[in-house]
């Protein structure tokens, strides 16, 4: 079965930054704020490298035992089980860990020795020590716009890592996407576009994210299918922002004079 490639739009070389990453078996740190394309690109990337891609939402509770493995009852036995990074390790996969910096400390820990020239994961608990597959890519993105103190990456993490920061497109490109994600026609999903800019552009409001890529994509699904313009961008867009009422008004507001 032949796999369509995911829909990507390339603004400034990524792809290519990406397959020399890839070439000289460095890390890459996309950095960004939520729903501006990194996760998309990483399938995007790894569709066009012909490799399987291991993805990982990390949050508070993920730990390096989820990450590399554990034990488990199988029967009447204790049989390991390998978790997703040892499996990436092994297999030469592309393994991304989204939103990393969310991550219990223990797991930067795990992946250090990964991202430097050992390419080794070492296995506490089973007293071994693995060497990376010759394709195996560690990828990882994190929002620097919302995470403070203990969710910062430190710096000498960082520094392992190459890095790419993402942003909201141009808005012919995000309305290109728009079109090319949902189908829906060019003057509703510059509106679209446009609306999303008008709220970006709104810091007064003190949101703590702003309109996505993401969130004007789902409103397009909405007004494609037939839903009315309106409700689609108070839906998709406007409510899943904030729920404080007068700020929702606001936009609401903001929302009817636009459309």
């Amino acid at each position: 079965m032949v796999l369509t490639a995911p829909f990507y739009k390339q603004t400034h070389k990524e792809s290519e930054v990406f397959r020399h990453a890839f070439q000289n078996k460095i890390p890459m740190l996309l950095k960004g704020p939520t729903g501006t394309g990194k996760s998309r690109f990483v399938e995007f990337m790894a569709h066009e490298l012909d490799k399987r891609l291991i993805t990982i939402s990390c949050h508070e509770e993920t730990s390096s035992t989820d990450l590399i493995g554990r034990f488990i009852i199988k029967g009447a036995e204790t049989v390991w089980l390998d978790g997703p990074l040892t499996t990436a390790v092994k297999e030469g996969a592309l393994l991304y860990l989204d939103e990393v910096a969310e991550a219990r400390p223990d797991v930067i820990v795990a992946i250090h020795s990964l991202t430097d020239h050992r390419r080794e994961l070492f296995i506490d608990k089973l007293g071994q020590t693995l060497k990376a597959h010759e394709d195996f890519m560690l990828v990882a993105s994190f929002n620097p716009g919302y995470q403070r103190g203990f969710k910062e990456l430190k710096p000498s993490t960082r520094q392992r890592f190459i890095a790419l920061s993402f942003d909201y497109p141009e808005p012919k490109i995000e309305a290109e996407i728009l079109v090319n994600e949902t189908g829906i026609d060019v003057e509703s999903a510059k509106s679209l576009v446009h609306i999303g800019r008008k709220i970006r552009n709104l810091t007064e409001l003190g949101l703590a994210e702003t309109v996505s890529t993401r969130l004007l994509v789902d409103a397009a699904k909405l007004i494609h299918s037939g839903l009315p313009k309106r409700l689609s961008v108070h839906v998709a867009v406007v409510e899943p922002l904030t729920d404080d009422p007068q700020t929702l008004q606001a936009l609401k507001d903001l929302v009817n004079l636009m459309i």
